[in-house]
């Protein structure tokens, strides 16, 4: 069996639980929350040992597990830092960081140590990213040449925000949620798979706002909408969007020399990916109206997980993968530099404010070595 503690039992702790049920080697053995009456619905809930404090909870996967924390992301710094200190590799949940030398020098830690970090999300080793990245390594569909990336979530403030709880009664955290901003929570998951097919970023031109300025009386808000143009070392220009603001979209679109490589569900580890072959049709070239769905060589991939309220994504996947890295004495395909180079960008879009301007990353990474299933 292998070891994994949790620091942070709140919403989406549920969601790694119901994960991590799907991998039956995976034994989460203890956990904690500074929030005693939290603590103790979670633990009973999922009948986990509750930890008496973080050092406790540190101890029992130091040097033989890893340490999962999904704390307030204004705790990420903090935690990961003691966890890392107390030798224990860290899968953290995004960001990583909220500055890029707080990032920076947790990775410095890690690598000092000789610990795995890595953060979320995990979706790139799912079957849909990985089914995307092995068709744009193959001639058959074209040079990708445009990418249009959207991940608006809908006029959120205006939801029955109140209603959302989780399995074992946490509320979803509107409050911290609007405090730290849809960029910082949802940009990573379409900006992991680019960086993951095509590469480190080598420039962004960005503008972030807050469009939305009354969200329940959440003071110290962040940009509820951002828009990035991103240059890579090896691919097409990107435009990526994140909002509360707008309609609910979640489509990807890859427009390559032959057609559209395109899926519409992010958080959803099985959406299809359906390609589109560009055709003429009299004078005009337009897309086929008819496309025709991707598929990987096998239909062995991962444990899939149901609809739970908005994803249908197993969030084990990231820290099954680490473990499995731990395992082996690699690197984890989602940690070190990937880890610091998608929090670096991910600020970068986020911070960019209404004035904008170019920005060069200064940390880089290597395109993600393929899922043994999807090569």
């Amino acid at each position: 069996m292998q070891r994994v503690a949790i620091v942070g039992c709140g919403f989406v702790a549920d969601l790694y639980m119901r994960s991590f049920a799907a991998h039956p080697d995976i034994e989460v053995v203890s956990c904690y929350d500074h929030d005693a009456a939290r603590l103790a619905a979670f633990s009973a809930h999922w009948r986990v040992t509750p930890g008496a404090d973080l050092a406790s909870v540190l101890r029992a996967v130091a040097g033989t597990g890893l340490l999962l924390n999904l704390t307030n992301p204004r705790a990420h710094y903090e935690v990961n830092t003691a966890a890392l200190e107390a030798g224990c590799h860290v899968f953290c949940e995004k960001p990583l960081a909220l500055s890029l030398d707080q990032a920076e020098r947790l990775r410095a830690l890690a690598r000092a140590r000789g610990l795995q970090l890595g953060s979320a999300p995990s979706s790139v080793l799912g079957e849909a990213a990985q089914t995307l990245a092995k068709a744009l390594r193959s001639p058959d569909y074209g040079t990708a040449r445009l990418v249009y990336a959207e991940l608006d979530d809908g006029f959120i403030p205006q939801a029955p925000l109140e209603e959302w709880t989780s399995e074992s009664g946490a509320p979803w955290p509107y409050v911290d949620e609007f405090r730290t901003g849809c960029t910082l929570e949802h940009a990573g998951y379409y900006l992991s798979w680019l960086i993951a097919m095509f590469g480190a970023v080598t420039r962004i031109n960005a503008v972030s706002a807050e469009v939305l300025p009354d969200k329940r009386g959440v003071t110290a808000a962040a940009p509820d909408f951002s828009v990035a143009v991103l240059a890579f070392e090896d691919g097409p220009l990107v435009r990526l969007t994140c909002s509360i603001a707008a309609p609910h979209d979640h489509r990807l679109q890859v427009v390559t020399d032959a057609g559209v490589l395109r899926l519409k569900r992010a958080w959803d580890n099985a959406t299809p990916v359906t390609f589109y072959k560009r055709i003429r049709v009299r004078r005009r070239l337009m897309e086929s109206p008819l496309g025709k769905r991707v598929r990987l060589a096998t239909a062995k991939t991962h444990p899939k997980l149901p609809r739970k309220g908005a994803a249908a994504m197993n969030f084990a996947l990231g820290p099954v993968e680490m473990l499995a890295a731990i395992g082996a004495g690699r690197d984890s395909r989602i940690g070190g530099d990937f880890a610091l180079h998608l929090t670096e960008v991910t600020l970068a879009i986020q911070n960019a404010g209404l004035e904008g301007g170019a920005y060069r990353p200064k940390s880089r990474c290597e395109k993600m070595e393929p899922m043994p299933w999807a090569v």
